[in-house]
């Protein structure tokens, strides 16, 4: 296990992935002293404002109302896709042949 990840499981983040994320250098010099007047480390610093935007993006109804949507679109593809599987199966049986009877 990296130590980063060893590090994330500790803090109980469980198994990272890592992202690379651009900035510029005027971005990454705010977060640098944010994060030391924290007394934290930057990925420390962006794990934190990641997961309180996801929370606030959780709550935003427009959001809400758009993932209903692709949820619907998901359970017709599903649906669709359920039921070629039946017609695939359904037609293509072939009958069962009878077995001969075994010799006692």
């Amino acid at each position: 296990m990296s130590e980063s990840n060893t590090a994330a499981n500790a803090m109980g983040y469980g198994t990272v992935k890592t992202l690379a994320v651009r900035i510029n250098e005027s971005t990454r010099a705010q977060l640098d002293i944010i994060a030391q007047l924290n007394d934290r480390t930057v990925t420390d610093e962006i794990r934190l404002a990641l997961e309180a935007w996801i929370e606030k993006t959780k709550s935003d109804p427009s959001v809400l109302e758009r993932a209903e949507a692709v949820r619907a679109e998901i359970e017709r593809e599903a649906a669709t896709k359920r039921e070629a599987i039946a017609a695939i199966f359904n037609e293509t049986k072939k009958p069962a042949r009878s077995q001969p009877a075994a010799k006692r």
